[in-house]
């Protein structure tokens, strides 16, 4: 039985854009430079998006803040930078918030510090 990947086809390409910066560049770099980078491959690639997008956090039907996510992908799809050694626990978290916050369903988090590019897909369950 195959099982498809919730926005396959889209965030096939944006892990593609997101290689593609890692190999560009390279490593060591500050996470600003991959951000730069990533919003000009997008643009090469002719994917809409918006950097640094304001997010609005609720409490109980009240605004108790808003955040900027790195880069959020055609309105579905929210993309963190990391220039870390790598990925932790406390990273993936704060993703996972992020969607549940905000009602999306699919986030990554890319590392570019680590001795290859590495990212972690999160799927938002709790709708």
């Amino acid at each position: 039985m195959e099982t498809k990947l919730l926005h396959s086809e889209l965030t096939g390409k944006i892990i593609g854009a997101g290689l593609e910066v890692y190999n560009n560049p390279g490593q060591g770099f500050l996470e600003s430079v991959y951000e730069e980078a990533l919003v000009c491959e997008l643009e090469i690639q002719k994917i809409s998006f918006q950097r640094q997008k304001s997010l609005d956090i609720y409490y109980k039907g009240r605004l108790v803040k808003q955040f900027f996510c790195d880069i959020l992908v055609e309105g579905k799809v929210l993309v963190e930078l990391k220039a870390i050694r790598k990925i932790t626990e406390i990273e993936i978290a704060q993703v996972i918030n992020y969607l549940k916050a905000t009602g999306l369903e699919v986030g990554f988090i890319f590392n570019f510090g680590g001795e290859s590019f590495a990212y972690k897909r999160l799927i938002n369950t709790k709708q």
